[in-house]
């Protein structure tokens, strides 16, 4: 049985010192999932990788199979999905490279498949949301964060826009009156899929920028490339440290 699922994001799309014994292109009733599961072992243990964007980041956030995806990953026999999300910073604490791991979310996407349930599937099934991350494992990246010396958020909201295009100034403030500290494009439906499908799931963000009006001057696209770099670094050691400790939870 596979320990471990991670779904890497805009720039993780590959793991260092992570030992693939095969890859696996799954179907799923829902379609295909973006990319082939990469099964291996990290820190030691049996992981299974999948990039959601795909192997080459051709599939924008709006357009991403997420149902395909986490039923993929269901089927591998994972329990434990850790997700890696490049968001943008909205609290004025929150600084470029820094690891959040958000506990709370709130959904502003619109047309996308965000159910298992319905189309016929009988009776009507309602999940519970009130804590939308698990807890286990969050607790699992704080302790590995802090064994590392990882400065890292350790509570955040996730408000999950539409994308492809960035916020204007006006959204990320209404975002802000609502709560949110944080901002990305890929929160959901996958946390809530995850939660429908039984799924230990929860995030590791990478602040990629500020957030629209939050710092001088327009988003550039050319320094969240440099800023992502640098943080997803940071993600790799955090997920070593992190792969080992779940045998202990």
């Amino acid at each position: 049985m596979t320990l471990a699922a991670i779904i890497g994001g805009s720039g993780l799309t590959n793991l260092k010192d992570f030992e693939v014994t095969h890859r696996e292109v799954k179907r799923s009733p829902y379609g295909e999932p973006s990319s082939p599961l990469v099964f291996g072992r990290l820190g030691g243990q049996e992981v299974v990788f999948l990039a959601r964007h795909g192997q080459g980041h051709t599939i924008p956030p709006h357009e991403v199979n997420y149902r395909a995806n986490i039923w993929a990953i269901k089927e591998t026999g994972a329990t434990r999905v850790i997700a890696v999300n490049a968001v943008g910073g909205i609290a004025a604490s929150l600084k470029p490279g820094q690891l959040v791991f958000p506990d709370q979310i709130i959904d502003y996407t619109y047309s996308r498949n965000h159910t298992f349930f319905g189309n016929g599937q009988k009776p009507v099934t309602h999940i519970d949301f009130t804590y939308p991350y698990c807890e286990e494992l969050r607790r699992v990246f704080i302790q590995a964060a802090r064994a590392a010396g990882i400065e890292a958020a350790e509570h955040a909201t996730y408000a999950a826009t539409q994308g492809p295009r960035f916020e204007s100034i006006a959204e990320i403030k209404r975002l802000e009156r609502d709560g949110a500290d944080i901002v990305g494009m890929t929160g959901m439906p996958e946390t809530g899929l995850a939660r429908e499908l039984g799924l230990c799931y929860a995030s590791i963000a990478v602040i990629a920028n500020p957030a629209a009006g939050k710092a001088a001057g327009v988003i550039s696209l050319k320094e969240i490339e440099r800023t992502l770099e640098s943080g997803m670094q940071t993600v790799r050691s955090l997920l070593e440290r992190t792969i080992p400790l779940l045998l202990t939870v």
